[in-house]
């Protein structure tokens, strides 16, 4: 089989329909075993509880070509453990994680020729989600779910790529002191719309959240979390039970003190305290990391490395951890699935 006659390297991440997607339902107590399906349209109950009270939550993920053209899958039993905290959060059942990676397999193996190869700079974007259907029309949780998976081949998140980028601190909240904020649920997202639209017209690629209790600490930069490098060289990014816990996130932390022994902290990161950080990014899966070139805040763009020029350590944590992703560097025990 041929691969899709694509321009990897001009790829936006934007959506793109491939051939095939997996679906699952759950009903009376358990789910069914799943399938591969073509049509990229769903029918659903207008009473669905995803429709009316956001009872749903996504995840993604990557797969990505081997310089020996096998295809690997990044930490996904640590998305299906996300998906799993989030089910419980809004109350919807869990999939199983062995369930989760094997509908993840069968949609990478099945749209293999969607998969961008070695060296392209791009990977196959996964989405799993989950949501609430049925005829439910009081609050409360439905009674009939779908699990699906669909992919697409994706470029860089930001347009900039590896190349710095200025965020603004925004006067929004992204989530509520104990409410869903560490849920990878839509409703997150919807309500960063209105926020990053307005920094983007300001000239800024995306904005800054602070604490949702005192708003004095940074928590989030748009959809990604963030964390900066203190100019004695320590790995440092927030703390805070209303962050949703980003897997590249903790994969980064592992990074700088495994392979590069250098000091990580999770603490309190107070936007008046950002001068202590000679390097800051932007990471998530979608992004992997977006260097900070600067951060508006009280009337001043506080520059931190450089406007123009990825800092060294950003540097060295990102070609680390896309090398693992790759499987140019070898990864700690547990971190890459290879799709067989």
């Amino acid at each position: 089989m041929e691969k899709a006659p694509l321009d990897w390297g001009k790829l936006s991440f934007s959506y793109m329909k491939t051939d095939f997607r997996y679906i699952s339902y759950w009903k009376d107590g358990a789910w069914d075993d799943g399938k591969l399906v073509t049509d990229n349209k769903l029918s659903i109950s207008e009473a669905s509880t995803a429709l009316h009270y956001g009872q749903q939550c996504f995840e993604g993920l990557k797969a990505y070509t081997r310089k020996d053209g096998k295809i690997q899958l990044f930490r996904p039993d640590r998305n299906a453990a996300r998906m799993q905290a989030t089910a419980d959060r809004v109350r919807m059942p869990q999939v199983p994680t062995e369930k989760f990676i094997d509908a993840c397999d069968q949609v990478v193996k099945a749209n293999w020729k969607w998969v961008p190869p070695y060296g392209s700079g791009a990977t196959l974007y996964l989405r799993p989600f989950l949501f609430g259907v049925g005829d439910t029309i009081g609050v409360s949780p439905a009674k009939e779910y779908i699990f699906s998976v669909f992919c697409m081949p994706v470029g860089p998140y930001f347009k900039g790529g590896m190349t710095p980028v200025n965020f603004t601190v925004s006067n929004y909240d992204r989530a509520a002191p104990n409410g869903t904020g560490a849920a990878k649920v839509g409703g997150n997202y919807a309500g960063s719309l209105l926020p990053h639209e307005q920094a983007a017209h300001a000239g800024y690629a995306d904005c800054i959240y602070l604490d949702p209790a005192t708003h004095t600490k940074i928590e989030e930069v748009g959809a990604a979390n963030f964390f900066g490098i203190t100019k004695d060289g320590t790995f440092v990014t927030p703390k805070s039970p209303s962050i949703l816990p980003s897997i590249t996130k903790y994969s980064l932390l592992d990074v700088a003190k495994t392979y590069f022994g250098m000091k990580t902290e999770e603490r309190d990161c107070y936007i008046d305290n950002i001068d202590e950080f000679a390097e800051a990014g932007a990471c998530g899966t979608a992004a992997v990391i977006t260097p900070i070139g600067g951060i508006f805040h009280n009337g001043k763009l506080h520059v931190l490395h450089s406007e123009k020029v990825v800092g060294p350590v950003t540097k060295k944590l990102y070609d680390t951890l896309t090398g693992i992703q790759y499987g140019d560097i070898e990864g700690p025990e547990g971190w890459i699935h290879l799709v067989d």
